[in-house]
């Protein structure tokens, strides 16, 4: 049997480029060697692409292919057959390779992840503020941050994840304002709500009232943003953010109560969630830190300051505008604490880079970060890296938190866990389980159509969450992946223990290489998702594996296969293919359930 080396990618650069030389006696580098999946109608493993060698050497092309396909028979084991298709060679390996290389996937229980030690990644995902629960755009953020997470851990890099939380500034006042005036001294426990739902009311009935006095003064004459102005609630809330900076007592005291209700709601919903992060910082520990670094920045000329006291920076080398950093009063802004913070992160962790996890809409404000730690000569600032994902909407359009018009992140849960529920029962399955058992399954199958939904759209497009759509175990969600995984655990069981004997050497169907070529691709599917940023290119690797699984599944029979090697190799394929859907599904946050 072929020895299966571990990439043939790598053996192929390495044998062009010695035959290249020896033909032509000029040096060609591996890394010039270009090597391609074919396309699904194309039956080969591999291809080479001919053009830029016929270029770099200045050869005929055609005459430089065949010469090349020639060589590559004759003096490259693993190749049964090399075929030139006008620029390209479409290339065949040994029956033997696959079945090796099977062997060796089967036998590896950390397939396709990495053991080599990558620099230290710090990845910022989440970044709630502390006056409304998480929402459906949140979700958004929160599972494109842990997959990405994941993926880089699975790729060798140490991570560290973290999470900030806006838990100061005028929005967080707002909820408070209102909770003072028509709180009447409830809590979670006397309401029976959610502290982060509790809190999320008063920041909309503030919004409400604030509507109320804002239209009486427009029907007086005044402007919408005169109205605004000087609506009595909109001039209390800037008094409350003016005492809760000069360290009042009572609204301090106020301030804490909330938030901790805040966050022993996030606590909970995280907990659903299945994420976890190591450190979380808050915006109230870093605002004044950053009003230092900018006044020691000004000390130094880097920065420059207005005649009304206030403190800007030019960034207009970089392409970029004036940027305020202080206000004329001395209060800071976000880029402002932005700066404070990632020094922080920088002295408690050194990551070689902070990757936010951030919607595209602040794309201006992470360049400006960028320049400006640059102009700081802050050690981290190369290392900021801005992870910008699209808005996420409903079919009805898009939300709005002040107008109470978002879907809570619980409550969509709740909701994707009943669609499962019913899908489920409608379609007759689980039947076969306990009502508990039923439960944690339709749970996971509702956080699987969620998560897969959002993950499977490349992050920087905007989307439309369509939470029916999501729970087809049919079409190209999670569940269907789900499914995939549950058949083949149903399989493996009536076949009773795997056999024990290695994977012999015997003529494989084109489904069941069809297969292994997927198999072979998911640890260059995980360097590439992980290069990119992108739970998307794994998402999709594991559709296209779990649809190309069950076409061979449809095809050929398993259990009552022909003779005990095609069975042997076919139950080994499946246990690889469940073995690959399961660690994919980890990475992206999902379950993968043994029975559905």
């Amino acid at each position: 049997m072929a020895a299966f080396s571990g990439s043939v990618e790598h053996e192929l650069r390495t044998q062009v480029s010695e035959l290249l030389r020896r033909r032509y006696d000029q040096p060609v580098g591996p890394e010039n060697i270009l090597i391609k999946l074919p396309p699904p109608e194309v039956a080969a493993d591999f291809t080479l692409v001919a053009f830029s060698l016929a270029q770099l050497l200045q050869q005929p092309l055609p005459q430089l292919a065949a010469a090349l396909a020639e060589d590559l028979k004759a003096n490259w084991p693993p190749l049964v057959s090399a075929e030139v298709v006008k620029g390209f060679i479409n290339l065949t390996l040994s029956d033997a390779f696959w079945c090796d290389f099977l062997e060796q996937q089967r036998t590896n229980p950390t397939f396709g992840r990495s053991t080599d030690r990558k620099p230290r990644v710090l990845v910022e995902f989440c970044g709630p503020n502390t006056n409304k629960p998480l929402h459906l755009g949140h979700l958004r953020n929160i599972f494109i941050g842990y997959a990405v997470s994941e993926l880089l851990q699975a790729v060798g890099h140490e991570v560290v994840r973290v999470n900030i939380l806006n838990d100061r500034g005028v929005h967080i006042c707002k909820s408070m304002l209102a909770y003072q005036k028509y709180g009447q001294h409830e809590t979670p426990e006397s309401s029976g709500i959610k502290g982060d739902f509790l809190v999320g009311e008063y920041y909309v009935r503030f919004e409400q009232e604030l509507k109320k006095q804002m239209e009486a003064l427009q029907a007086q004459g005044l402007s919408e943003e005169e109205a605004r102005r000087q609506a009595p609630l909109q001039r209390e809330v800037q008094q409350m953010l003016q005492a809760w900076e000069a360290g009042d007592p009572e609204v301090r005291g106020l301030w804490a109560t909330m938030n901790n209700w805040v966050y022993q709601g996030f606590a909970q919903t995280y907990r659903k969630l299945g994420i976890r992060f190591d450190k979380e910082y808050f915006e109230s520990d870093t605002y004044l830190k950053g009003k230092e670094l900018v006044l020691q920045g000004l000390q130094k000329g880097i920065f420059y300051r207005k005649p009304d006291g206030s403190v800007w920076v030019d960034l207009s080398a970089e392409g970029l505008e004036h940027k305020l950093l202080l206000r004329a009063d001395g209060t800071s802004v976000y880029i402002t604490q932005d700066i404070a913070t990632a020094l922080e992160r920088w002295n408690d962790f050194a990551p070689e880079r902070m990757i936010y996890t951030v919607a595209s809409e602040q794309d201006h404000h992470f360049k400006v970060l960028k320049a400006i730690c640059r102009r700081l000569e802050l050690p981290f600032a190369e290392g900021i890296h801005h992870l910008s994902y699209g808005l996420v909407e409903l079919p009805t359009g898009r939300m709005k938190s002040r107008e109470g018009t978002v879907v809570d992140a619980d409550d969509l849960l709740e909701e994707m866990t009943a669609t499962a529920a019913r899908y489920s029962k409608e379609h007759g399955k689980a039947t076969d389980l306990s009502e508990a058992e039923q439960q944690e399954l339709f749970r996971s199958i509702g956080l699987a159509a969620l998560k897969f939904f959002i993950l499977k759209v490349h992050a920087r497009k905007r989307m439309v969450f369509h939470p029916e759509e999501s729970i087809d175990v049919h079409g190209f969600t999670g569940p269907f992946i789900q499914y995939t995984h549950a058949r083949i655990c149903s399989l493996l069981r009536k076949a009773g223990i795997l056999p024990s004997q290695p994977v012999a050497v015997a003529p494989l169907h084109r489904s069941e290489r069809e297969v292994l070529r997927l198999l072979y691709r998911y640890p260059a599917t995980l360097l590439d998702a992980a290069d990119q940023l992108e739970p998307a290119v794994l998402a999709n690797y594991l559709y296209h594996l779990a649809k190309t699984y069950n076409q061979f599944y449809q095809e050929l029979p398993v259990l009552q296969a022909a003779t005990d090697a095609e069975r042997t190799l076919r139950l080994h394929l499946s246990d690889g293919v469940r073995q690959v859907l399961a660690s994919g599904l980890s990475l992206l946050g999902i379950p993968a359930p043994q029975r559905m």
